[in-house]
């Protein structure tokens, strides 16, 4: 008897072990895939690469999907929804609350993407949508012009296919990858500017062809986070 409790407490302890680690192992390969940041060296420009298979799943609807040409959207109106290059778009529509800050009142239509007949247009697939709290970034277009005239210049934007480290080759990436991880969610799909819409979105390992323009990341400088504590 005692023979067969200790076997039964063996597996018992084996399994709640597996579960243990299990859980560990699952719950550390959903972190995000971020170089760790020390304080003691610059910040790292380039963000790991994880979100760029985080829509893989979609790729071959991506790729299979037909296209809708009277609901394509355009870079015009993707730049115009921004006070300036690489700025977060604005929010062109009334909200439910001004006090939703997120979360499932904006993931039900950006998580996923999908045509809405409220706004007779495809929905834009976020490509962060673990930070829920979106009205940290986005806010409400409350007017079409400006309270005040100033001198602000939006600056140039990067031209479609003129990019490219030679003729006939894959275009560089002309942004920062931080947070725009998921190449996807702006390239592939019926919610894409039809300019930048990519023709193989099955071809998932993005930066195995298309590498970030260091220009851009140069003319910018880089950020480097003061140390609160000093």
């Amino acid at each position: 008897m005692k023979k067969r409790l200790g076997i039964i407490s063996l597996f018992v302890l084996l399994f709640i072990a597996f579960i243990v680690i299990w859980n560990y192992s699952y719950y550390q390969g959903r972190q995000e895939a971020y170089i760790p940041i020390d304080n003691n060296q610059e910040l790292p420009t380039i963000a790991s690469e994880i979100g760029v298979f985080q829509r893989s799943e979609y790729a071959l609807d991506y790729a299979n999907m037909p296209i809708d040409e009277k609901h394509q959207r355009s870079l015009e109106t993707y730049y115009d929804n921004r006070a300036f290059y690489g700025a977060p778009p604005s929010i062109p529509h009334d909200v439910e609350s001004e006090r939703a800050m997120g979360d499932n009142s904006c993931l039900k239509c950006h998580n996923n993407g999908g045509f809405t007949e409220k706004f007779n247009a495809y929905a834009p697939v976020t490509p962060h949508p673990e930070m829920i709290n979106c009205r940290q970034c986005h806010v409400p277009e409350n007017t079409q012009g400006l309270f005040k005239p100033t001198n602000f210049e939006k600056g140039s934007v990067p031209v479609t296919g003129a990019n490219s480290a030679f003729q006939g080759g894959p275009p560089v990436i002309p942004h920062q990858l931080q947070m725009r991880e998921n190449c996807l969610s702006c390239h592939a799909g019926p919610s894409a500017p039809k300019e930048i819409r990519v023709t193989h979105p099955e071809r998932i390992n993005c930066r195995q062809c298309h590498v970030p323009n260091n220009k851009v990341i140069e003319d910018i400088g880089i950020f480097k986070r003061s140390n609160t504590n000093e």
